[in-house]
């Protein structure tokens, strides 16, 4: 069994529930999860928003293949109401369902990059990661998530979700 950890995100609709959705669908079409980080609010990057995200690290145990898991999970996010758009820029969206780790695999073509290209970057990737991957190693930068959070230079801030 693969291991794989996925960073699933909202900053549009009713998140909580979204990220609910969008975990069941995780479970039963791309593979079991067994374990998550908590719920993070986090500020937009790349772009403004109004919006703030919840964002969630999960780990699933996953016969399927990096490609397919990638097919699935934009399935899922289509069904969701994820609409992409065409070119370049981020912007808010329903669901997001990123690949940040797969084993590891280190692999680069046209349609996936594993590990996710700008995981070490980013605050509301690292934090959730770190908090139940904390000692993955990194396999292009030989660091493991706990040291990429802690040397960080991102200065989003991430906080952990509390419902109102």
């Amino acid at each position: 069994m693969n291991k794989v950890l996925l960073l699933i995100g909202s900053n549009l609709g009713s998140r909580e529930l979204i990220l609910d959705r969008a975990k069941t669908m995780i479970n039963e079409g791309v593979g079991k999860i067994t374990c998550q980080s908590s719920i993070y609010e986090t500020e937009p990057w790349g772009f403004d928003s109004k919006r703030q995200f919840l964002n969630q690290v999960i780990l699933i145990e996953s016969d399927l293949k990096p490609h397919e898991v990638l097919s699935r999970s934009l399935k899922i996010e289509k069904s969701l109401g994820r609409q992409r758009t065409n070119g370049d820029g981020y912007h808010s969206r329903s669901i997001d369902i990123d690949i940040l780790m797969f084993d590891n695999l280190t692999l680069r073509d046209d349609n996936l990059e594993i590990p996710h290209p700008r995981l070490h970057e980013r605050n509301f990737t690292l934090v959730p990661m770190a908090e139940i991957a904390g000692d993955w190693i990194h396999p292009g930068l030989d660091k493991s998530i706990s040291q990429l959070a802690e040397n960080s230079i991102d200065t989003g801030v991430v906080k952990r979700y509390r419902p109102e």
